[in-house]
């Protein structure tokens, strides 16, 4: 009798890979970031990544991180977090968000909000920043527990040629 595959993907690892996925839908040319909302049945039940809102051209808007403020990214973009929330099709109370980057303080409150309970996160690069100790305040207030993901896997890889499958 054969055995079962032993080298499959936890759960953690499947939905941080979604949210990377996801990522790669961001047409931003300096930060790409995703989201993986999933319930306690390990379901999807949202995904998002940062872009500008529906029925704003992303020809029209600016991409760039400095400048005047209506001359940059900032007052237009969308975060991951923000559409993984708005894109999802049932109540997030209790679920989990699989995030590349550690929430900003916008996405946080819209994370407390909707009733999430876990933020996995790869990244925190902005660690110490005025808006990393804001969400980290507000989590830690509203019971949202947060954690680093520590992967066993560093990298994987997906091919689209008909032959793998």
């Amino acid at each position: 009798m054969k055995k079962r595959r032993e080298d499959y993907i936890g759960w953690d690892e499947y939905f941080m890979g979604i949210a990377l996925l996801s990522a790669k839908r961001s047409k931003d040319p300096s930060t790409q970031v995703g989201a993986c909302i999933v319930n306690k049945e390990n379901k999807i039940v949202g995904v998002g990544y940062n872009g500008f809102p529906k029925g704003c051209s992303d020809d029209n808007f600016p991409w760039d991180r400095e400048g005047e403020f209506l001359e940059t990214k900032y007052p237009f973009v969308m975060h991951a977090e923000q559409n993984a929330i708005l894109n999802s099709i049932k109540k997030l109370s209790d679920c989990t968000i699989y995030v590349g980057l550690f929430p900003c303080h916008e996405c946080a409150k819209s994370i407390i909000q909707s009733g999430i309970k876990e933020v996995v996160f790869l990244s925190d690069k902005y660690d110490g920043t005025d808006s990393n100790k804001a969400s980290k305040m507000m989590f830690d207030s509203s019971g949202v527990v947060y954690r680093k993901l520590n992967l066993s896997e560093i990298k994987i890889e997906i091919s689209f040629k008909e032959e793998d499958i």
